[in-house]
């Protein structure tokens, strides 16, 4: 089936002929269930991070280096510990535990020792009676620096002196598929660039840290992973996992593991020391300094086709900047390599991909990591080979899709369902938006804004398309497991899982499961801590997949035991019995009743696990099972430029999209609209500068968010309701790609209006400009 969402946001299916015409359900799966919490976030009492408060509370604030790279020959903390009000002071001499951490790897310290690998990192935190008196001591700690050259340039970082004791290099990853001696007919060539762009969440970071009688500590953080930081933290602080406890609060918005632990272990190692509660809220420039971004990347690439425009090799350069550390570099030069082809099918590919460390900010884990980097550049490629043949874009692109039964460059082929095509030939077929009215009232629709164009005769309309795709959970052979359970007290069902709602809307989800098995209307999410059983990181669309799949089979034990007192009575099994509307009834209708009254007072609980079906590493030649599933889009995007100052405005977003099933018509459209926005801005106007490794302007005026007036409105025309059968539900997630397709859709059509190259993202106005003399 088909779902297409209208202007409204509802997505519509025709039934079948002769099927009969149920009224509509109000919960459940399918339905637009509103979430929960919407109107305490409406009403400003939903319980951020920033808003915690515990009585004897101490203020934090850290120092972070001023310099990229630097020696450190002394730190003072003298004049900072003999201030008034101030409590304690912690360097790098007082973490008794495992000095550095990582998500994947443990290079980063949690205050540097002996050397400042970037701009802001941690150097030393205070505790003070007043946030003021603890920026002013963190201010009075007196560091010797002695600078360095910092490194900058991630191809410098190839014969630069090793930054740190585990080298330069992340990862290399040399893929080779196919015959290496294969030429095509028709070569294009490209050189592209892709900024840094930060995650920007709506509330910085922040964070309290409690101390316990057992010597161990809580922390009540915006975690997006409670476990992972739970685990992080118990090691620096030097006890035991069960000693740490980490209480997540209110998330206000993010993308994947997107906060900072040099944040949350200071916290507790100040708390620990002073024996009372500390808090900190970072500032947008800590915010900026210390979470991750986007890794910039720069790429190669060489297309060879036939003379019919079929794709016969690629050949592709890949390197990514990690920054100071390590993080999940390695996976996401993975994702890069992977997918350095995108989704079409490519007998020859030979792809070399690098992780480098550098002096520059950290990167990490972005919605769509290395999946939108190498989108950007392999449709530009695409554009090239059309221009170069003489063919439409899309009929090139239409010539190479790939399909369910194709195989990636890694060797593994594609079992999930793929309608590229499809989708493609969806945004294709969509009417175009009317060129801009003559009016003079309508001067605000022109590049720039009211009064920021030029001539208007300078303005060109230009229509580009792209294809992207990205993997589902994690890769090479990560441990996807969840854990939920689910318990029924009366009328009121409880879903136990430690799964972050983000933003991505689990906790709508569970209540939604919870609904559609059991017809219990009341289902309540149990707040989320380090007691409950792991669930993993936030990311990648797991929590739909892996903690909605675990919420499903609890709710699916709970309700054999609800019903097989019901079914033994009755003579029959329970797979005879259903479940919807809160009323229970037999395949005869011998039976019916309600839920409510089956129950009869009745307490029933269940506890499961969800495991997707392994992957493996990539092998040393870039081969191997390392994917779970994929995910696709296509994205048409029209733009209007100003060929004389450059200026270009996004006219028009049209959305095609592969989403497996509608779980929640209006969440769904939301999360593609919110992923487009992303993209966009990743296409225009994000990009955290550095100059020699300091970050430039680390606010949100020097970094430059789209507002409502640049994303224009974004028509989904097309959602394909094919189920993957490996998937509960069949569901795929739906935010990461259209993030990752969109940047080079806008890229396309800026070219299609200006006949540039535009190898660069984000886009700047000199690209887009063209000498009309």
């Amino acid at each position: 089936m088909t779902g297409i969402a209208d202007g409204g946001g509802a997505v519509t299916a025709t039934p079948a002929a002769g099927t009969p015409i149920q009224p509509p359900s109000t919960m459940g799966l399918g339905v637009s269930l509103q979430p929960a919490d919407s109107a305490a976030k409406t009403t400003g009492t939903f319980p951020y991070a920033a808003d915690l408060w515990a009585e004897g509370l101490l203020w934090a604030a850290v120092l972070r280096s001023p310099h990229p790279h630097a020696r450190i020959v002394s730190i003072d903390t003298t004049q900072a510990v003999e201030m008034p009000g101030v409590r304690a002071v912690v360097t790098h001499a007082d973490v008794p535990g495992d000095a550095s951490h990582g998500r994947r790897v443990a290079d980063r310290p949690v205050f540097a020792k002996d050397l400042v690998r970037h701009h802001g990192e941690p150097i030393a935190a205070v505790a003070a009676d007043h946030p003021d008196t603890a920026r002013l001591a963190a201010a009075a700690i007196a560091v010797e620096y002695e600078v360095l050259e910092p490194v900058t340039d991630p191809e410098q970082a190839f014969s630069a002196e090793p930054l740190h004791p585990d080298g330069n290099l992340v990862r290399h990853i040399p893929l080779s598929f196919g015959d290496p001696d294969v030429v095509g007919e028709v070569i294009a060539e490209g050189l592209y660039r892709i900024g840094r762009q930060d995650p920007a969440p709506i509330g910085a970071e922040a964070g309290l840290a409690v101390p316990r009688p057992d010597g161990g500590v809580e922390i009540y953080t915006a975690s997006t992973d409670p476990h992972a930081d739970r685990d992080l933290a118990a090691a620096c602080f030097g006890l035991e996992p069960e000693r740490v406890k980490v209480v997540v609060t209110g998330v206000p918005g993010a993308m994947g593991e997107r906060e900072d632990p040099g944040m949350q272990l200071p916290l507790g190692l100040l708390a620990l020391r002073t024996g009372h509660p500390v808090k900190l809220a970072a500032t947008r420039e800590e915010s900026f300094l210390g979470h991750a971004h986007r890794h910039p990347t720069l790429l190669r690439y060489r297309h060879h086709a036939d003379a019919q425009g079929k794709l016969v090799k690629v050949e592709a350069q890949i390197l990514l900047d990690a920054g100071a550390y390590a993080d999940s570099s390695g996976d996401t030069l993975a994702a890069a390599v992977s997918f350095a082809c995108g989704p079409y099918v490519v007998p020859h590919a030979f792809i070399e991909g690098w992780a480098v460390r550098t002096n520059n900010p950290p990167s990490g884990h972005v919605r769509g990591e290395g999946a939108m980097q190498v989108c950007a550049a392999y449709e530009g490629q695409m554009d090239k080979l059309a221009a170069k043949l003489g063919i439409d874009p899309v009929e090139i692109r239409m010539r190479n899709v790939m399909a369910t039964g194709d195989l990636l460059p890694t060797g593994q082929t594609v079992t999930c369902p793929a309608p590229v095509a499809e989708l493609l030939q969806a945004v294709r077929d969509a009417p175009l938006p009317a060129l801009p009215k003559d009016d003079p009232e309508e001067e605000w629709l022109l590049p720039g804004g009211l009064e920021g164009a030029g001539d208007p005769a300078a303005v060109r309309r230009g229509v580009g398309y792209a294809l992207g795709m990205v993997h589902m959970l994690g890769a090479e052979g990560a441990d996807e497991v969840s854990t939920a359970t689910v318990k029924v007290t009366g009328p009121v069902a409880t879903v136990i899982c430690a799964a972050v709602e983000t933003g991505q809307g689990f906790a709508t989800l569970a209540r939604q499961i919870v609904q559609d098995v059991l017809g219990i209307e009341e289902v309540h999410i149990a707040p989320i801590d380090t007691d409950q059983p792991p669930a993993g990181p936030a990311s990648r669309g797991r929590h739909t997949w892996v903690s909605g799949g675990a919420v499903e089979r609890a709710a699916k034990m709970v309700r054999t035991q609800l019903l097989q007192p019901l079914a033994h009575t009755f003579g029959m099994s329970t797979e005879l019995l259903s479940i919807a509307d809160g009323k229970i009834t037999s395949y005869d209708g011998v039976l019916s009743t309600t839920v409510e009254e089956a129950l009869e007072g009745k307490e029933l609980w269940a506890t499961a696990q969800c495991r997707p079906h392994p992957t493996e590493p990539l092998d040393e030649t870039g081969q191997g099972d390392a994917f779970v599933g994929l995910a696709y889009c296509a994205v048409r995007a029209v733009v209007d430029v100003d060929i004389e100052i450059g200026a270009v405005r996004v006219v028009d977003m049209t959305v095609a999209q592969d989403v497996g099933r509608i779980l929640n018509p209006r969440q769904l459209r939301a999360r593609i609209e919110a992923g487009v926005a992303q993209g966009i801005g990743a296409a225009l106007t994000e990009n955290l500068r550095t100059s020699r490794g300091v970050v430039r302007h680390p606010d949100l005026t020097g970094y430059a968010l789209p507002t409502a007036l640049d994303v224009p409105d974004i028509r989904i025309v097309k959602l394909v309701e094919e189920r993957d059968v490996v998937a509960p539900f069949g569901a795929k997630p739906v935010s990461a790609v259209p993030v990752v397709t969109s940047p080079a859709a806008v890229a396309a059509a800026v070219r299609a209006a200006t006949g540039r190259p535009v190898n660069r993202l984000p886009i700047r106005p000199q690209a887009a400009v063209v000498n009309r003399t």
